[in-house]
This record gives C-alpha cells, sequence and structure tokens, in this order.
C-alpha cells in the first residue's frame, strides 16, 4: 500500500487497483486571505481550519505517490547598508518673515496657584521683618535699586513710589541696555540716566551679591502648541517675570531665601509663536509657559543656540568707571554726587576698582 500525495485526498491505495476514479483530489494550491482558506482550483472556502481540511477534492483521477511541487517563494534580497535610505518627511519653508530678535518684549501675566502665594506670603513678611530689624538707615542712603538713585531723606521717604529697573544690565555688541526692558543705547552715560521701567518701594540696604541659581527646564509640542516647563521652587511670583516676543523667551525667577539669587533664561526660539494666545501657569513646584504656534508643524528643537562674546582681558567695570569719571569730571569737582560705592559691577564677580 502507497500513500497518496494528491492534496485533499490523503488516503493509501494498491497499486494494481489503481484507476482514473480511485482519487478525489484538488489540483490547485491552498491560500489564505483575510481569514479565509480554500483552493486555488475551486471556489469553496472556510473560516474554519478543519472545515477546509474536510473540503472535498473537485476533480477524480488517479492517486498519485509523487509528493507535488512546492508552490515558489519569493527570494529575499539581502540590502547592504550602502542600500539602505533615511527617509525623512519633507521639511515645509515657513511661510512668514521672521520677526528681529531685538523686538519689544511683552511681560506675560501669570496665573498664580494658591499653594505658591500660600508659601511666598507667609515667607514675606518675615523677611522684611529681619532686614528692618538689623538695618540702620542713615540719611542721605542712596536706593539700591538699579536706576532709581533716590535718597532716604525720613521715614516718609519709605512711602515714596521707586522707579526702577528690575532687571540686569546687558552688553552685547556694542549695545548696553537692561534685561527688563528695550530701550538700548551705545553711549554708557546715557545708559546709566536710562529712567526705570518699572514702580515699586525703595531699597535702602543691599541684597549683597545675587548668586545664580540653577533650574532645570523642558519642553514638549504638539502640532499647533508648544509647553516650557521651568521646575524651581519658592520663587516670589512677585519679582518674577517671563516676557516674550514672537521668536524670544525670557525668563527671571528670584528665590527669597537664596539671598535673593535668580535663575535667567534668554532663548531664541526656534519658530514663531503667537504672543496674544501665549499664557503662564506659575506653580509650587514649576513655571509651565504655553505658547501657540504661528504656523502649524513640528519643531526639531526648542531654540537656536546663540553665540555669546567672551570679556576681554581688561576688567570690563574698570573701563566703565574710566568713562564715568571723564564724564563727570571728578578730579575738577569735589562736590559730585557720583559715588563709586553705588556703582555696581557689569558682569558677575567683577570689581569696582577707585581710580587714582
Amino acid at each position: 500500500m502507497l500513500n497518496c500525495y494528491n492534496r485533499g485526498c490523503g488516503q493509501s491505495f494498491d497499486p494494481e487497483k489503481n484507476t482514473e476514479e480511485s482519487c478525489r483530489y484538488h489540483p490547485g494550491d491552498p491560500y489564505f486571505h483575510d481569514a479565509y482558506k480554500g483552493w486555488s482550483c475551486c471556489k469553496k472556502k472556510s473560516v474554519d481550519f478543519t472545515e477546509f481540511l474536510n473540503i472535498k477534492g473537485c476533480t477524480v483521477g488517479k492517486h498519485s505517490n509523487e509528493k507535488p511541487p512546492e508552490p515558489e517563494k519569493p527570494d529575499k534580497k539581502e540590502c547592504t547598508v550602502e542600500e539602505v535610505k533615511e527617509i525623512r518627511p519633507p521639511i515645509r519653508p515657513s511661510m512668514m518673515e521672521r520677526p528681529s530678535f531685538d523686538a519689544p518684549l511683552t511681560a506675560l501675566q501669570p496665573t498664580v496657584a494658591p499653594s505658591l502665594k500660600q508659601q511666598i506670603d507667609a515667607l514675606a513678611p518675615a523677611v522684611v521683618k529681619d532686614a528692618d530689624a538689623n538695618a540702620t538707615i542713615a540719611v542721605g542712603t542712596t536706593c539700591k535699586n538699579r536706576g532709581c538713585g533716590g535718597t532716604y531723606s525720613s521715614p516718609e521717604s519709605n512711602e515714596e513710589d521707586c522707579i526702577h529697573h528690575p532687571g540686569v544690565p546687558v552688553f552685547h555688541e556694542g549695545l548696553k541696555y537692561w534685561s527688563c526692558c528695550t530701550k538700548r543705547t551705545t553711549d554708557f552715560a546715557a545708559f546709566l540716566a536710562q529712567k526705570g521701567c518699572s514702580l515699586g518701594h525703595h531699597k535702602w540696604v543691599a541684597d549683597g551679591d545675587k548668586e545664580a541659581v540653577k533650574c532645570r527646564y523642558d519642553w514638549h509640542q504638539t502640532a499647533t502648541s508648544v509647553v516650557v516647563a521651568v521646575y524651581a521652587k519658592m520663587y516670589d511670583y512677585t519679582k518674577s517675570y517671563v516676557k516674550v516676543n514672537p521668536i524670544r523667551l525670557q525668563v527671571c525667577l528670584v528665590f527669597p531665601q537664596q539671598n535673593n539669587g535668580q535663575f535667567n533664561l534668554d532663548l531664541e526660539l526656534r519658530g514663531i509663536i503667537d504672543v496674544a494666545k501665549s499664557s503662564v501657569d506659575m506653580f509650587s513646584t514649576k513655571v509651565e509657559i504655553k505658547f501657540t504656534k504661528a504656523e502649524p508643524g513640528s519643531w526639531p528643537k526648542l531654540d537656536i543656540p546663540r553665540t555669546v562674546e567672551k570679556p576681554s582681558e581688561a576688567p570690563p567695570a574698570v573701563n566703565t568707571v574710566e568713562k564715568l569719571v571723564n564724564k563727570v569730571n571728578l578730579e575738577e569737582s569735589d562736590d559730585s554726587d557720583v559715588d563709586l560705592d553705588d556703582i555696581e559691577a557689569l558682569r558677575p564677580g567683577a570689581k569696582i576698582t577707585e581710580l587714582d
């Protein structure tokens, strides 16, 4: 007895009794498509594999003990590294003209979480009380806020308005300006004479050197928005600010418990944003800044790195004092109102040197 290899038969047969009507089989190939199982030689098909095996053959003939040829499989072509091509979506050029980095900045009005308000409001009276207890203000003491120039004459001076610059001085490509406003000049005397941009109270006692506080920040995006998160705790929401223009982000966080140290972030954004649709949320653990993209799309990075000029070997503070001396002519007048102790260094770590 031999085994019949015709598809759909599977019986054993005697070669001497093998006739043209002994075997019922499928001459075609099996196929499987969309959960259906059937034969290419007939229209019978089923979704159940057992029923597919029990489908009777559509052709009658002799048994055969020769295995039918297997269907040819497509050749697998092995690709080399040189043949592998990286496919990236096309980068669509911007349809908008990119604004200037020095365009006017807009201060965003933050939404402050109640938990942060409770922490800072409870801390502020204690800090002010300690400062007043240890300070003896002499008549003629100048206000330590940058750009103010007011003097202490009596306790009523505490009630006067203080117009000052809350930011830091910036010197870039020959221009001199404050980080809190956009007034720029190339003349140092005009820079010193710039009127403040913020209204507050006089500060008769200096805070000391403000340390640069390090904070971690991260970002994520969708097709139409960008969210920047700066992770920080115990920052003063009344002194901290976030300013933006269509391609620039400027963040300043003040930490009263760290000797009024500051975290400053100044980035040129990779894309263009809609300033009117931007918002800021201040929480007890982070500052979350939300932007709406002016053009839908994906940014490869958050910002465009900007080159920072390296300071020259000569201390810039000394050169500035020399210019200031020439302007006010300290050598000829003993009644000058300029006090070298009131001049602040232009960069962290710089010292004011009195000239002979």
